[in-house]
Formats: C-alpha cells, structure tokens, sequence
C-alpha cells in the first residue's frame, strides 16, 4: 500500500527543523526500503524549507499514521499540519528512477483536493510523461474514494506544473510548492 506524507512546517520553526535534521534524515534512513519519493517543499527564495514530502510504500494505514507522526519533527512541533492519503504509484518508479535526475530544471510538488469525490479524475498519467517525477491519486484509508491527484514533476515554472492536472474543474483547490529530491547529500 503506497502513501503520500506531507508534513507542512509551523511558521518560525526552522531553527528547530535545522537542529532536528539529522535526527530527521536518521528517521528516514529506518524507511529507506519503502520510499518511492521524498524531498522539501521550499518557499519563494527555493531556499527554505515550507514542508517535507513523503511517499512510501507502507503494510497499512496504521503503519502510515505511525510513520507520519512519530517523526522527530512532528513530535517537536516542527509541523502545523500534516496530509497522510493513500497514494497509487501509477508511473511504478521511485524518484531515484527519473531519467531527468535529481537537479535539472525545477521541480514542483502539485496536490489536487477533490471537489466531489463521487467523480475521480486523472487517475492516469498525461500522455507526455517525461516530465513527471511521481504521479497518483490520493484515496481514502480503504482505496476506494478518490480524493484527489498528488504529482512530483519538473517544469518550468509553477503554471506549468499547476496544468499537469487536466481537469481542473473537479478540483475545490490546487496547490503548487517548489519542491526538491531530498535525503542525504
């Protein structure tokens, strides 16, 4: 079962995420099987960190629950808030796999919030695939709901990420965060 983590800082939290860094990446470290994706969302300056980014592939949503908030900054109050959905893989790759690698151009996470969820949309792919980094719906605990469409891509600039969603309409609301591979240097 694959799921998708995204923990959204606290505002005037990064001098505690900085002094939990490595106990962050140690914690991760324990979840290095698992992870199809992972890096920060930035803000404007594409330096400072907004968020952390997660997708793995876990047994259950209790599993899931457990790795979200057991982590050292979720449990120091590193993070207002934090999105756990299930996730479908459907490009069946981790992050490691892009052919564009870890650095060439920019890199955007996009999350779609379903406005109806009775209605699933852009359960695929876009046909021109080259672009993007990880893709999938986000579901409910069981798999059965669509919620959504989360997406890891490379664009040029937020618009152009922000399309990759191609019925935007079935959408209450599209966020688009700059976004970087992340880990260990």
């Amino acid at each position: 079962m694959e799921f998708l983590c995204y923990h959204r800082d606290r505002p005037d939290s990064l001098a505690l995420r900085y002094e939990l860094l490595e106990d962050h990446w140690s914690y991760m470290d324990g979840y290095a099987k698992e992870m199809i994706a992972r890096g920060p969302t930035l803000a404007a300056d594409g330096e400072t960190p907004t968020g952390s980014v997660h997708i793995l592939d876990l047994p259950d949503p209790a599993t899931a629950r457990a790795f979200a908030f057991d982590e050292p900054g979720y449990q120091a109050g590193v993070y207002r808030d934090v999105l756990l959905r299930r996730w479908r893989n459907t490009l069946g790759r981790t992050i490691w796999e892009f052919p564009g690698g870890p650095t060439d151009g920019n890199r955007y996470l996009v999350l779609g919030l379903g406005r109806d969820t009775s209605q699933a949309a852009d359960l695929t792919p876009p046909a021109d695939r080259d672009d993007l980094i990880a893709y999938g719906p986000l579901l409910s605990d069981d798999g059965a709901t669509w919620l959504g469409t989360a997406a890891l891509l490379r664009a040029p600039d937020a618009e152009t990420a922000r399309a990759v969603l191609l019925t935007p309409d079935r959408y209450a609301d599209v966020e688009v965060h700059d976004w970087q591979f992340g880990g260990r240097s």
